[in-house]
């Protein structure tokens, strides 16, 4: 029969060609891994090979036929694992450590004093027991000690060869020596560990996860040769891959977030977040709103008295003269021959977001959803809404102003002060007083709110919002220079948190508080947040950290839409 054309002809023995993965085919996600790390660290270091390798999960069809199959490996290991169990038993081995525990026990001279915790120690095998009195007795030298030390080896030799027995299960016929049945316990153990190693490999393909060392004591040579010759085409790959994704790698090996990297996670979170809408809403895409606005659209429409000659179409205009002039001369344009082009309102938005990095919000990881809403917020503000207005402020015992760059590096601030009952404040103003001297976890949402209310001060449109989030009640707050922090919180804390947000609300700003749960809150956390959205007329939203991208960024949008239409 013959071949037929356009197949594959030779397979190298490097890699099957039917199986080595397409240049078409989506490349694995090196970024988000590395962007997960670094929310939940705060640490944006540069990254080895090494490290980068064990963080990526890669399809393990991308590196099939690249050398000896795990699957091979697998096998080898237990068939090698059976031939132990079917080699030896444990029960004479067993009776043998016994015996050598006894022996051991008998020949130590024990001083009156010390008998009855001794033969407690032996009768109950406790070895830390016999650790005790070896450093009662002081004499490391004297025959007392070394007879214990001798009683506590022949113990733990006990105690491990009885786990050997209970852990595997032996068939053969084969008796072992005490020496023996150790190693062949460490041998057992280390096969083990090598299955669960291969086993997460075959999984995500992280090849870094094998040892190499401890797999060539089993392995045959060649195979060895070829699963290093896989691992380092697999580095390889994942180099050429990380830069293509944004990952700069430097002259030391390691590997750097670039601006690009940004982009591409900030573009995976919103494709997380939009493919959770359902069908029967919206949708992600605003419909066009026609009439007075700054966005020019192709459409054009008959001149009306009031329309902006900004949006003349020219060209247009001068057709409509000729055609109803000819070919006299000179061309003149009455207002009928005029036609402009139509326009869609495009107003734009300011916010501040609020994000909440106290004491309280290190527990269940919440700081890692907040830092993740910040990103997915800021990369919709940046691909769909340039022109928009975007600032996030770090609030804890004081509010400050952070650039989307330093939102990674971002983390909760810890507990300095445990005491039940906190009333503490402090003179700012005075220049032996700086922040560092102060407890950074008190949770500041009047500072907060006036170092937001400054920002949006200056921007000139109507649409003005705050996006507060946070987990609870304020305890710190700003008279004047003095900063009062209040634990539990304080009548007079929230007096002057509302007061900071009627002044918000004077100056049209809107506030939009999300409460995400923690472990301390309480009903009176729930009716503050009612408070401040009743007192300021704005809006209060109840969520787990898990999904407050999803709403945040949704609210946004949904905000959007309405001030168009």
């Amino acid at each position: 029969m013959p071949s037929p054309h356009g197949g594959v002809i030779h397979a190298y023995q490097k890699y099957d060609p039917t199986n080595f993965p397409s240049p078409t085919q989506p490349p694995p996600d090196l970024v988000g891994p590395a962007f997960e790390h670094a929310l939940a660290y705060g640490d944006f270091r540069e990254f080895s090979e090494d490290e980068l390798a064990r963080a990526i999960r890669l399809d393990p069809s991308q590196i099939a036929g690249l050398g000896p199959t795990l699957d091979q490996l697998r096998e080898l290991l237990e068939q090698r694992k059976r031939r132990i169990l079917e080699t030896y038993e444990t029960s004479s081995v067993q009776k043998k450590a016994r015996k050598a525990l006894a022996k051991a026990a008998q020949s130590v001279p024990i001083t009156a004093a010390l008998r009855d915790r001794y033969q407690r120690a032996v009768r109950e095998e406790q070895p830390y027991e016999i650790e005790r009195l070896w450093y009662r007795v002081g004499d490391e030298q004297g025959p007392l000690a070394s007879g214990l030390l001798r009683v506590s080896e022949r113990m733990v030799e006990k105690h491990q060869i009885q786990e050997l027995a209970s852990k595997y299960e032996f068939t053969g016929q084969t008796s072992l020596t005490v020496p023996e049945a150790l190693q062949v316990k460490e041998e057992l153990e280390k096969i083990d560990e090598l299955l669960r190693q291969l086993e997460e490999a075959s999984k995500n393909a992280q090849l870094a996860l094998i040892d190499m060392e401890m797999l060539s004591e089993f392995a045959q040579p060649g195979d060895m040769e070829q699963l290093e010759e896989m691992r380092r085409q697999v580095e390889n790959l994942m180099r050429e891959q990380a830069e293509r994704q944004g990952l700069e790698s430097d002259k030391q090996g390691g590997f750097r977030l670039t601006p690009k990297a940004y982009k591409i996670f900030q573009g995976r979170l919103l494709s997380r977040i939009f493919s959770q809408l359902q069908a029967s809403r919206s949708g992600r895409h605003e419909g066009n709103v026609v009439g007075e606005g700054a966005v020019e659209l192709q459409q054009t429409k008959p001149y009306e008295f009031g329309d902006s000659v900004a949006n003349l179409d020219i060209t247009q205009s001068v057709i409509n003269a000729m055609l109803r002039q000819g070919t006299d001369e000179p061309l003149r344009l009455h207002s009928r021959d005029l036609v402009v082009h139509k326009t869609r309102n495009h107003p734009k938005c300011a916010t501040c977001v609020i994000m909440d990095m106290s004491g309280s919000m290190r527990y269940d990881g919440q700081y890692i959803h907040v830092k993740r809403m910040a990103l997915a917020l800021q990369g919709l503000i940046q691909s769909e809404y340039p022109g928009d207005f975007l600032r996030f402020i770090e609030m804890y015992t004081f509010a400050k102003s952070r650039a989307a760059g330093e939102i990674v590096n971002m983390m909760p601030k810890p507990v300095t002060i445990h005491d039940p009952w906190v009333q503490l404040k402090a003179d700012m103003s005075r220049d032996d007083m700086a922040e560092s001297l102060i407890h950074p976890h008190f949770t500041n949402i009047q500072h907060s709110l006036r170092l937001a209310r400054q920002h949006l001060a200056g921007v000139d449109t109507p649409n003005r919002q705050i996006v507060l989030i946070t987990d609870g009640l304020p305890t710190a707050h700003f008279e004047d220079n003095w900063l009062y922090m209040l634990y539990p919180p304080h009548p007079r804390t929230e007096a002057a948190t509302m007061r900071e947000g009627a002044l918000c609300m004077r100056e049209g700003i809107t506030i939009n508080l999300f409460l995400i749960p923690s472990w301390s809150q309480s009903e009176e956390d729930i009716r503050f947040a009612y408070r401040l959205a009743e007192s300021t007329r704005g809006r209060v939203f109840f969520t787990s950290g898990k999904d407050l991208d999803r709403f945040v960024v949704w609210d946004y949008i949904s905000q959007r839409r309405d001030i168009i239409s």
